[in-house]
């Protein structure tokens, strides 16, 4: 399977509730979304992450680029100075340990 991990660091708190406003119309349509597996989110304050597993890479790309979660990514400079992605190849779910770890080999943006 594909593993997604995410991070995003809050330009401001107040931008939390943005954030999660997208959160939970990401959340609807990626349950939706065919090849979606399983999904989970942590964070406070000014961090959170997310990890997400996908059937391929092809699914995963269809959701990320489309529908709610295609929106929340033209925000993004809006709403964080930091965003990081890392995904990988699997046969299990990370722990949030793991998928932290994962993070820090991946790609960041910084705004």
């Amino acid at each position: 399977m594909i593993i997604t991990v995410t991070s995003v660091r809050l330009r401001s708190l107040w931008y939390y509730f943005k954030l999660s406003w997208h959160g939970l119309k990401i959340t609807l349509q990626v349950r939706k979304a065919p090849g979606f597996i399983k999904m989970k989110n942590t964070g406070f304050g000014y961090l959170h992450y997310t990890i997400t597993s996908w059937e391929s890479k092809e699914d995963m790309q269809k959701a990320m680029l489309l529908g709610a979660h295609g929106e929340a990514m033209k925000e993004s400079a809006k709403l964080a100075i930091e965003t990081g992605s890392y995904t990988y190849e699997s046969d299990r779910f990370p722990s949030w340990k793991e998928a932290k770890e994962k993070l820090k080999l991946g790609h960041f943006i910084k705004y």
